[in-house]
């Protein structure tokens, strides 16, 4: 697997390097990516997207982020990115990035995980709620789901802020619910 826009991100991936190079890591090729390590656990990541390039901290909601430059993507747990749109950018936050990247080093050597949350933790929005109880077979089809797929959907439902949008959600993910295929999967 290749890195998604390496060519577009070239610069930025070259600035990156230099700027982690001092640091006690080694970079391995994870998922087709340019992978920083510490004793075999992951630390940080270099990743290409459309818009931006961003140096990904596997367990970066851990860290302090005392000046509010990481970025959940999506519903990441722990991870966390650092968004650039230019190698000089890289270049003029380099002391930034050694101090979160040596945080990140100390957070992995202590052990610190984030808690992960299970499928009780999300709330089932009260439409769900509703339909699980006029449709008992509906209810069945969702709760032989995987844990990871009841928390995509529990999310994506939940995320509408209006009651009708929710059931709308709720209606149109019925027929891969009872599928037994995840929000974002395809048949």
């Amino acid at each position: 697997m290749e890195m998604a826009y390496r060519e577009r991100w070239k610069a930025e991936i070259a600035a990156m390097r230099g700027v982690l190079a001092g640091l006690a890591m080694t970079e391995e090729c994870k998922w087709g990516k340019p992978t920083y390590t510490v004793d075999g656990r992951n630390i940080v990541i270099i990743q290409g997207f459309k818009e931006y390039f961003a140096l990904g901290f596997f367990q970066g909601a851990l860290l302090k982020d005392r000046k509010k430059v990481l970025v959940q993507l999506g519903q990441v747990q722990a991870g966390r990115v650092m968004k650039f749109t230019s190698a000089k950018e890289v270049t003029a936050r380099a002391a930034t990035i050694k101090a979160y990247v040596r945080e990140a080093i100390a957070v992995e050597k202590s052990g610190l995980r984030v808690k992960r949350r299970t499928t009780s933790d999300f709330p089932v929005p009260e439409e769900l709620s509703d339909r699980f109880r006029r449709d008992p077979r509906f209810k069945r089809a969702f709760e032989a789901l995987t844990p990871g797929r009841q928390r995509s959907y529990l999310y994506h439902f939940a995320a509408a802020k209006q009651p009708a949008t929710r059931t709308a959600r709720i209606e149109k993910a019925m027929p891969a619910i009872f599928a037994g295929r995840g929000f974002r999967e395809r048949r």
